[in-house]
C-alpha cells in the first residue's frame, strides 16, 4: 500500500477517533489516539507530495489550539488568584459574604478573566484554523479531493463563529466531513500531481 493509501486509512480512522472525545471517560483517550493517527497521515501527504508546508501548516495548527487551551486555563486560575482564590470561594460555599463591595470586586475580577480568556482563546483558534485550511488547501491541490478545501473553510468558519456557541456545531460538521475527505483520498496520486522519479544509471 503507497503513503496515500495509508494515509487514507490512518487519516479516516483517526478523524473518527478525534470526533469522538465527546464521549464520556474514554473520549479524552480516543480523541488523542485519533489526532496522532491524524498527524501521522498528513505527514506521509507531505513527504509524498514533497510539499512540507502541508506538514508545517497543520503542526502550527496543533500549536495554536494547544497554546489557546493554555491560555484559558492560565488567565481563570489567575483571574481566582487575584479575586481571592479559596478564601473567597470558601465564603461563597458557606454564605459568609459580610462585604458586598469586596465581594462584588472578587466577582468582577474572575468574570473579567473568564471574559478575557476566551477572547484570547478564540482569536488562537481562528489562527489555528486558518493553518488548518492552508493545510487542507495544499492537500486538496495535490489529491485533486475538493471536499479538503471545503472542510478546511468550513473548520474556520466554526471557529471564527465558536464565540457565538453556533461554532460548535460548524465543527463538528467540519469534524464530518473531515472523516469523509480522508475516506476518499485515492491510494496514488494523480498522475500530474506525482513527482517524477529519475533513472539512475
Amino acid at each position: 500500500m503507497s503513503k496515500i493509501g495509508q494515509a487514507k486509512v490512518l487519516g479516516g480512522v483517526g478523524a473518527l477517533l478525534s470526533l469522538l472525545i465527546i464521549v464520556p471517560t474514554v473520549g479524552f483517550l480516543l480523541g488523542l489516539v485519533g489526532l496522532i493517527l491524524i498527524f501521522i497521515a498528513v505527514k506521509y501527504i507531505a513527504d509524498e507530495t514533497k510539499n512540507h508546508s502541508i506538514f508545517q501548516n497543520y503542526l502550527l495548527n496543533f500549536i495554536l489550539s494547544v497554546v489557546a487551551l493554555g491560555a484559558v486555563i492560565g488567565i481563570m486560575i489567575m483571574s481566582f488568584g487575584l479575586a481571592g482564590g479559596v478564601s473567597w470561594a470558601t465564603s461563597l460555599q458557606q454564605e459568609n459574604i459580610t462585604d458586598l463591595n469586596t465581594f462584588w470586586t472578587s466577582f468582577s475580577t474572575v468574570i473579567g478573566g473568564c471574559l478575557v480568556a476566551l477572547i484570547v482563546a478564540w482569536v488562537l483558534l481562528i489562527l489555528s484554523a486558518l493553518y488548518l485550511k492552508k493545510s487542507y488547501d495544499k492537500i486538496a491541490e495535490h489529491t485533486k479531493v475538493d471536499l479538503f478545501k471545503t472542510t478546511g473553510l468550513v473548520y474556520f468558519i466554526g471557529a471564527a463563529t465558536l464565540i457565538i456557541i453556533i461554532g460548535l456545531f460548524i465543527i463538528i460538521v467540519a469534524k464530518i466531513l473531515e472523516i469523509v475527505s480522508y475516506f476518499s483520498l485515492p491510494e496514488n496520486l494523480p498522475q500530474s500531481t506525482e513527482v517524477p522519479k529519475t533513472d539512475t544509471v
